[in-house]
């Protein structure tokens, strides 16, 4: 068993890196998806001496299997959202202290004390279905602000509009974090002129508005809201770990989390910084499920280890990846 501790306590790459190795063999050992997985590439941990040797496990895996490297009781199951008989990710959670601790940590790493904000939630999408590990997330906040106005706002945009202008008036700080087509909807219905409040999309219009690049969305919002840039977090079902851009859509990640892009022709194949490709993520939070994911996403990673996220693979699989059939 891994001690999370170590986990939250990385400071250095050469920290994260031995620690990767370390997770890496743990899971290898302890999780029953991911070596099978393993096993069909010919990797073991006598195979890999550094991260780029690690296979990174396609998320499909997420629909299909059950991924864990702990024999402990499952206290929850976070699900991502889903179109009606569509097959949704499931991430199984054998200690919710873990993930708790995880988007506290990240959270006071680029933002300071959640307890110093404000938090309003517009997540109306998220709301809707149960299972979303972003409510759990923002319910979290909620509960740890210092503020009686924190609260979700379903859609209720007259209220949340007044408490918004009350609260930014009264020079408290404030943090805003809203799915995009509802704080479209938002700036759309109210304008703003906001001094202490950030607003910070989780991105995604979810069937209610057509798609937009992010430059589009942002410069929409900034308009809106009557401020000079839009914040973003980046998570998904399948990481207990979450990376913020402060804008431009250039992301941070915490320190136990990093990105590596991968060949889209070569799967297996870690590219160098720079180039595009597909993400893939290590987040060591994911310390009872897998740490070692192929996502979905394209995008680039930059010489300071900052990412940018520019799309989605066109098809439903990975291409390259044939070893579905586990």
């Amino acid at each position: 068993m891994i001690d999370p501790n170590t986990i939250f306590n990385i400071k250095t790459k050469q920290e994260f890196n031995q620690k990767a190795l370390e997770v890496f063999k743990y899971q290898f050992e302890n999780n029953r998806v991911y070596r099978s997985f393993c096993d069909l590439l010919y990797k073991t941990p006598s195979d890999v001496s550094s991260i780029k040797d690690i296979p990174f496990l396609p998320i499909q895996f997420f629909k299909s299997h059950e991924v864990l490297s702990s024999n402990e009781k499952i206290k929850t199951t976070f699900t991502s959202s889903g179109t009606t008989g569509s097959i949704t990710s499931k991430h199984h959670v054998t200690d919710l202290k873990i993930y708790g601790r995880s988007f506290n940590s990240s959270f006071n790493q680029f933002y300071g004390n959640i307890e110093d904000y404000v938090i309003l939630g517009l997540l109306p999408s998220y709301l809707e279905r149960k299972g979303s590990s972003l409510i759990y997330m923002v319910d979290a906040f909620i509960n740890l602000s210092n503020h009686p106005e924190s609260g979700f706002y379903f859609n209720n945009l007259k209220a949340l509009t007044e408490t918004l202008i009350k609260v930014d008036s009264e020079g408290k700080k404030v943090l805003l974090i809203g799915v995009s087509f509802a704080l479209l909807d938002l700036v759309e219905t109210y304008q703003f002129h906001l001094k202490n409040t950030i607003i910070m999309e989780t991105g995604g219009m979810k069937g209610r508005r057509k798609e937009l690049i992010r430059e589009a969305l942002h410069k929409q919002l900034e308009k809106g809201f009557g401020v000079d840039i839009i914040h973003s977090e980046y998570g998904m079902t399948e990481l207990l770990s979450q990376a913020y851009s402060k804008g431009d859509g250039v992301f941070n990640c915490p320190n136990w989390m990093r990105v590596l892009t991968r060949d889209t022709e070569d799967p297996l194949s870690i590219q160098k910084i720079g180039k595009t490709g597909g993400l893939n993520i290590i987040d060591l939070a994911n310390i009872n499920s897998c740490s070692f994911i192929a996502t979905q996403d394209l995008g680039h990673v930059n010489s300071d280890g900052t990412f940018e996220v520019i799309g989605r693979f066109d098809n439903s699989d990975i291409r390259g990846c044939n070893l579905m059939v586990l």
